[in-house]
């Protein structure tokens, strides 16, 4: 009885040759999900970044505020809001930040209570439930991409995954069995030599 061994050839792919063969594979994966087809793709038009960049620069020639001063803060995120409901825009923190004149880091201070818990805190909280139900609402309508929804609900509002571990404490070798039982046991295999 012998041994055989066969030799497996592979030979490399000219780059045509790989090319065709990658739109053969991308012809024949189709999704079973048509709601799926254009999932993870980009939706941005012509212009759409222009547009983006106009919405960020109003901020820019905004005079400047006295943040210091809770009435001019508060007028300031209404003012915002007003803009953003003109306009007809997504908003986010980052932009909040940028309507009052200070970075994110000011902001979510604020949000803390860590800097003018007494008079911003509750501002700052109070606009920031109000883009947690904005984005709520986004994500159920389907108005932003749901890996992206997820990530902006876990870094920006304190969203995070949870699962549930319940504990239990189980002998390691199963039940154990009644004393009496185990000395029956025992007694019947144990052979005592005299």
């Amino acid at each position: 009885m012998g041994i055989r061994l066969t030799k497996e050839v592979k030979r490399l792919l000219k780059n045509d040759e790989l090319m065709a063969h990658g739109e053969n594979v991308v012809k024949t994966r189709k999704r079973n999900r048509p709601d799926l087809d254009k999932f993870g793709e980009e939706h941005t038009e012509p212009g759409d970044n222009a547009r983006y960049l106009r919405f960020a620069m109003v901020s820019l020639d905004l005079p400047p505020r006295d943040i210091s001063y809770r009435p001019q803060v508060k007028h300031s995120i209404h003012h915002e809001f007003l803009y953003i409901e003109d306009k007809s825009r997504i908003n986010n923190m980052k932009g909040l930040g940028n309507w009052l004149g200070v970075d994110k880091t000011t902001v979510n201070s604020w949000k803390r209570g860590e800097y003018r818990s007494s008079t911003h805190s509750p501002l700052i909280q109070k606009a920031v439930d109000i883009l947690e139900e904005l984005w709520i609402d986004y994500m159920q309508n389907g108005k932003v991409n749901p890996g992206s929804g997820i990530f902006l609900g876990k870094n920006l509002f304190g969203y995070r995954d949870v699962i549930d571990i319940a504990p239990t404490t189980a002998p390691p070798l199963g039940d154990s069995p009644d004393q009496k039982q185990l000395e029956e046991r025992i007694a019947g295999s144990v052979v005592v030599d005299e």
